[in-house]
């Protein structure tokens, strides 16, 4: 478990040991079968105000994490010492003894493995056997089978403890998996292919700067300057969003938009690059309405009309007021396959991209 998942856990276990000790002592003053109804011995008095102290002290020390690392042990032991001593007082015919005993067990189960569990248990008995054995010899067959239940009931809470254990273990290892599959495949699909485009468009500036048409190249580096900054921008803000860094706004910002309804049409022929960059298109052109347009509804379509692939891209968002320049890894993949790129200006709310790219 997190650290975080163990001081939660912990405090709980002090919480319900303070109930323990409030309710044991109004279940011994009600007793009917007690010598002295309505009343406590100052035996018992004495040692179930001390365990209400040490229960009080240790909810503190949790939730002040005080020796948080030899709490856990400190408290197991202890548990077990009150035990005896509430069953060397109260020992009798309704006894609350036997349940403390199995909160020693449940607290060291819900906390540690089976063999704690089992330590804890095997433990508990043998105490609960000298009891019997120093102060109730005459009443032995009385009171024999209890730890035998004391046994049964830790050996059940130590193997169910461990099966949750082993089953929390699984479900980690699980989503750990799904997690990585879903980073691997964001980069892949993501940021490799825009490194990939950034190598094309290094690869058109070197060739420009070979035929000596520096302003060419120039203006081409520019471009891809401002497309890297971009997609820095885009890489940390995914950095931040893995490491549960951003703001509310920023998290209800992302959880809106991926409510956004995609309708999407594609039916076309070209060759195998062109089908790729079409696709890496399409696959953008969501990507960015999920990220910045804050729409409710999106459409796509890519189809065949007078011998190209025409590729529309509209939804009902913020479109592109604050823009100065069309997307860049978009316009990239337009620019490498010698397509048509332009954003469409109307009176309609929204983005509203189209795209012309040739079929071979």
């Amino acid at each position: 478990m997190k650290s975080r998942e163990l001081i939660d856990l912990d405090s709980n276990i002090a919480r319900a040991r303070i109930v323990l000790s409030l309710v044991t002592w109004l279940s011994i003053y009600v007793d009917p079968t007690t010598p002295a109804p309505f009343s406590i011995d100052a035996r018992t008095l004495t040692t179930l105000a001390a365990h209400l102290a040490y229960a009080t002290a240790t909810y503190l020390a949790v939730r002040r994490r005080v020796a948080a690392d030899r709490l856990p042990a400190i408290s197991a032991t202890l548990d077990i010492l009150f035990a005896v001593a509430v069953a060397f007082c109260t020992e009798g015919p309704t006894s609350p003894s036997f349940v403390f005993f199995a909160f020693a067990i449940v607290a060291v189960g819900c906390r540690r493995g089976f063999r704690a569990t089992l330590t804890v248990t095997f433990l508990s008995m043998s105490l609960y056997l000298l009891l019997i054995e120093l102060f109730a010899p005459n009443a032995r067959d009385l009171y024999v089978m209890r730890p035998a239940y004391l046994g049964i009931t830790g050996y059940l809470i130590g193997f169910l403890g461990q099966q949750r254990v082993n089953f929390e273990e699984r479900i980690r290892q699980l989503e750990t998996r799904a997690e990585r599959h879903s980073i691997a495949r964001f980069l892949h699909d993501g940021y490799v292919q825009g490194l990939a485009g950034i190598n094309l468009r290094l690869e058109s500036s070197r060739e420009l700067l070979a035929r000596k048409q520096a302003e060419e190249a120039l203006l081409e580096l520019t471009e891809l300057q401002a497309g890297v900054a971009r997609e820095f921008d885009e890489a940390r803000g995914y950095i931040r969003s893995l490491l549960e860094l951003e703001s509310g706004e920023q998290s209800r910002a992302t959880s809106a938009a991926l409510k956004t309804q995609f309708r999407v049409h594609a039916d076309f022929i070209a060759s195998a690059l062109v089908v790729e960059h079409v696709l890496q298109i399409m696959l953008e052109g969501i990507r960015n309405t999920r990220r910045h347009g804050n729409a409710r509804t999106a459409s796509i379509d890519a189809v065949i009309r007078d011998q190209v692939v025409r590729i529309t891209i509209d939804d009902d968002g913020v479109g592109f007021q604050e823009l100065t320049q069309p997307p860049w890894s978009i316009a990239s993949r337009v620019a490498e396959i010698g397509g048509r790129f332009r954003i469409v200006e109307d009176q309609r709310l929204g983005a509203h991209l189209e795209i012309e790219m040739p079929t071979t």
